[in-house]
């Protein structure tokens, strides 16, 4: 993949737009998200140790009567206001600008850094070829290497099999919908094994193509598996789409969008 993880140049010059004000408060002069608006909006919450649900500071109910095929998830922040317009500008503008602040606000997030330190590797979550070509990158690899260039692995999981969207399914359509889309390179496969690894992507919303990706790697034999996402929504029912939003939409219309499964 050409010109800093974008697929084609056309898309890395719109990504090059530089900020002067903040996208959130308009502070001047700022870079695309500033601290104070960090600090404001990105404050953490007492989450599952497993799926990062809010309200939990042990597993919730769902992940103690069915745990996931990760090990333990980790999120930065709550998905809604500010943060689903700022994933929309990375997402479907591909403002790389956005790319950094939101891998700044996911390093600093607790835990994550520590999950950083003690991965062997940082794995994107995978687009499928077709989704690649509408979209031009992948935000999953550009986030993660931003956060650990060195440890990314992009081709390590392959979406063999595109999925429409499934916006109106609940959570265990979606999961025998997903069944055999994602699997391991085989050039990888070897090198994974016994290893720890780190699962990036955006959003998580029910957590259904995590656990295709995950259930993927323990099929290799990795050893364990960190989930860091970028938000999460407040529960699992949420509905997503690929579907491009206005930057500037109510983030209760935005929300049911932008998330992974």
């Amino acid at each position: 993949m050409a010109l800093f993880d974008f697929a084609s140049p056309a898309n890395w010059v719109q990504s090059q737009r530089g900020f002067s004000v903040c996208s959130i408060c308009h502070a001047w002069p700022a870079q695309a998200i500033c601290t104070g608006c960090i600090e404001r909006f990105a404050q953490p919450l007492v989450r599952c140790p497993v799926c990062a649900l809010p309200g939990f500071a042990s597993a919730c109910p769902d992940c103690t009567k069915h745990p996931p095929a990760w090990d333990q998830a980790l999120c930065a922040v709550a998905y809604g206001y500010p943060w689903d317009a700022c994933l929309a500008r990375l997402k479907f503008k591909g403002d790389s600008a956005f790319a950094g602040a939101l891998a700044h606000v996911m390093q600093h997030a607790p835990g994550v850094e520590n999950a950083l330190d003690e991965a062997h590797a940082v794995l994107p979550m995978p687009l499928s070829p077709e989704r690649l070509r509408e979209r031009g990158f992948n935000q999953a690899l550009v986030l993660a290497r931003h956060l650990s260039r060195h440890k990314t692995i992009s081709d390590a999981l392959l979406r063999i099999r595109h999925t429409p969207t499934q916006a109106s399914l609940p959570k265990a359509q979606r999961l025998l919908n997903l069944v055999g889309t994602m699997v391991v390179n085989p050039r990888h496969a070897a090198g994974l094994h016994q290893r720890r690894v780190v699962l990036i992507d955006d959003v998580m919303t029910t957590g259904s193509s995590l656990q295709t990706a995950a259930l993927a790697l323990r099929q290799v034999g990795v050893r364990h598996i960190t989930a860091v996402v970028f938000a999460r929504t407040d529960a699992p029912t949420l509905v997503d789409s690929d579907e491009p939003m206005g930057v500037g939409e109510n983030a209760r219309h935005v929300s049911h969008r932008l998330g992974s499964a």
